[in-house]
């Protein structure tokens, strides 16, 4: 699963990379976890937008919000047969900009790795949105981070990994007409070569923490 990450590039990285021409700044955020607010790149008139999300998609027939809880992750390989997400993966794809993501060593003692991209840019984390109407009236913009399997650096943590739409394939992913059979090719593993991994500190365990000091690595391996 992909259950933390972090985003701290300034607006003009994020605008550049993601081709967003209008957007505020962002507070840098080295600890966001599910049911906290997220940005998310979407098409909007035609033209690419940051728009906020709550993290644990509310799929818009739910009856209650709390399901968002259990929907923070979307499995790449069953998006277009599970009810929860099909309709989204058909219509309402995102982007979620990051610097990078936390897994955990599941093996002994828990311990954090972050991963990030070699050349220190944020990438696109592939995402679904849904909007839902509470019964008291108004909206809830909700989103998911689809996993998939993992790639060589990544499977010796863990069993998952967030999926990451190359740059070339934003507009694709993003374009409400492309098919959804084009789309599942763009959810394969990202290339390890590509990525880097670092051991940092457990402090990022604990949510009231959320600095740079998350993502300096440790001074020795812890494994």
């Amino acid at each position: 699963m992909c259950g933390r990450f972090a985003l701290f590039s300034t607006k003009w990285v994020i605008g550049e990379e993601f081709e967003v021409i209008e957007l505020d700044e962002l507070e840098p955020r080295y600890n966001v976890a599910p049911m906290q607010d997220v940005a998310a790149v979407v098409l909007s008139d035609g033209k690419r937008a940051i728009e906020t999300f709550r993290w644990g998609l509310v799929p818009h027939w739910a009856k209650d919000e709390k399901l968002g809880s259990r929907m923070i992750n979307a499995r790449a390989e069953t998006l277009a047969e599970k009810p929860s997400f099909r309709d989204a993966f058909a219509n309402r794809r995102c982007l979620i900009p990051a610097d990078g993501f936390y897994e955990w060593r599941k093996s002994g003692t828990r311990n954090p790795v972050f991963f990030s991209m070699s050349d220190g840019k944020p990438f696109g984390l592939a995402g679904l949105w849904e909007t839902w109407n509470p019964p008291s009236g108004g909206e809830l913009k909700t989103c998911t981070i689809i996993t998939t399997s993992p790639n060589d650096m990544v499977k010796g943590v863990h069993d998952r990994m967030p999926a990451i739409i190359p740059r070339k394939d934003r507009s694709a992913w993003l374009d409400p007409d492309t098919n959804v059979n084009d789309l599942q090719s763009l959810l394969s593993p990202f290339r390890a070569g590509d990525m880097e991994s670092t051991d940092v500190t457990k402090l990022v365990n604990d949510l009231r923490n959320d600095d740079e000091d998350l993502i300096k690595p440790v001074a020795e391996k812890l494994f």
